[in-house]
């Protein structure tokens, strides 16, 4: 019985941080170059989760037959979606989409940071800049402009006239699912990364990235998601309810 009990408080806890995810990516369904949050086992999880149980791995809550670790070993982990968004013409030269596997590199308080969102401006200095006012890099350090109709090639040169002031410094990184999210659209450096060659012809002048988030799936799966933890919930109601007749069984006889 404990572990009955046990494997539907994991699944109500599973189910939990599912909505979470989707309530993120709903929220961001409009936001440029979002990625969406999507869940998935430690490489190491290779057991089915019904094999999980029966070896007693499935949950770390209090009753459950655990070995030492394992609840780390099989609990869900969070990461990005890696296909990129469709392109949205705005014809803003300021505003800049990647079609390939690359990042912009963003200057913060806190050090480098990376985006697929090119919704950049001009701040009061000219620096080429991102909404929240972060420093958008080039390869020879920050951009500083002197007109807002720059022209931008696919290649990230930016010139004024017949002038290069610069070109957008862009990486790649060998396992973009691994990046760790700072919020505000950027990611923190992650493994593997490397500068893409200044021959690369990503970049498209006057267009956004999309979202990947879909909002039907999304809509769809927080439905499927609700109904099953409120199918957990009318299960562990009910193994408390047998429990308590049990109880007063006893005390009655």
């Amino acid at each position: 019985m404990q572990q009955t009990l046990a494997v539907a408080l994991t699944g109500l806890q599973t189910d939990a941080d599912r909505l979470d995810r989707i309530a993120l990516n709903l929220a961001n369904a409009s936001t440029p170059g979002y990625r969406r949050e999507v869940g998935a086992l430690p490489r190491s999880s290779a057991m089915p989760f019904s094999a999980q149980v029966e070896a007693g791995h499935a949950s770390g809550v209090p009753g459950a037959s655990m070995a030492p670790g394992s609840a780390a070993r099989f609990a869900p982990i969070t990461v990005s979606d890696t296909r990129a968004g469709t392109l949205r013409s705005t014809g803003a030269s300021l505003q800049v989409a990647l079609t390939g596997s690359e990042f912009f590199e963003i200057a913060t308080d806190s050090g480098p940071a990376y985006t697929r969102n090119g919704d950049f401006r001009l701040d009061t200095r000219g620096r080429l800049v991102t909404a929240s006012g972060n420093a958008v890099m080039g390869r020879g350090g920050e951009i500083v402009l002197t007109t807002s109709n720059p022209k931008i090639d696919q290649a990230g040169v930016i010139r004024e006239g017949s002038n290069v002031v610069g070109q957008l410094k862009l990486v790649t990184f060998a396992e973009p699912k691994s990046l760790r999210r700072l919020g505000d659209g950027l990611w923190a450096q992650g493994e593997g990364m490397t500068l893409s060659p200044d021959t690369t012809q990503s970049v498209r002048q006057g267009y956004l990235e999309n979202s990947n988030v879909s909002a039907l799936t999304e809509m769809s799966q927080l439905v499927e998601t609700m109904r099953h933890f409120e199918s957990l919930q009318r299960m562990t109601q009910a193994y408390d309810e047998m429990v308590g007749q049990a109880i007063r069984k006893l005390g009655e006889g």
